[in-house]
């Protein structure tokens, strides 16, 4: 049985990651967990990293698209966070979001790494931003590490 696995050192890996300007205070923890993890784990040079800022989580699909078809990244790390409020705007924003990014993934075959957060509460966000439930922003880029290494190793099976 042939098994094909990825593992996490990428150093020649080129990266873009989106991020959401819109609650910063958690997006910029995100980041911080994407840029270190990209940099300590998967060693990549951090001359190939590009950070991309947005307004909000609506516009991280359509950015993330241009990025992905510029064929200057082997993959693209989406961070955001979008908090419950008192309205509906939450589910539109939060599921436009995860749907446009699973659009691009698919269209453009390159990973697309979802660091978004949708949460019910800020004390949510602030836990998988950091501190009891991980860094979020850290998980995506652990997984377009490996997703950029699977990919390879698939063009190799003979």
């Amino acid at each position: 049985m042939k098994t094909i696995e990825g593992c996490l050192p990428c150093p020649e890996a080129k990266i873009a990651i989106v991020v959401s300007r819109f609650n910063s205070f958690i997006t910029e923890r995100l980041l911080e967990g994407a840029e270190d993890t990209l940099l300590r784990q998967g060693q990549v040079n951090p001359d190939n990293i590009t950070c991309i800022r947005v307004p909000g989580a609506i516009e991280i699909p359509l950015t993330v698209k241009r990025a992905a078809e510029s064929g200057k990244y082997d993959a693209v790390i989406a961070l955001g966070c979008v908090i419950r409020g008192a309205t509906y705007h939450f589910e539109i924003v939060a599921n436009e979001c995860a749907k446009g990014l699973t659009q691009t993934m698919l269209g453009s075959n390159i990973p697309v790494a979802f660091g978004v957060l949708a949460c019910d509460t800020i004390e949510q966000a602030v836990q998988r931003a950091g501190s009891k439930a991980g860094n979020k922003g850290s998980e995506a880029a652990l997984s377009s590490l490996e997703m950029i290494n699977v990919l390879n190793n698939l063009k190799n099976v003979g």
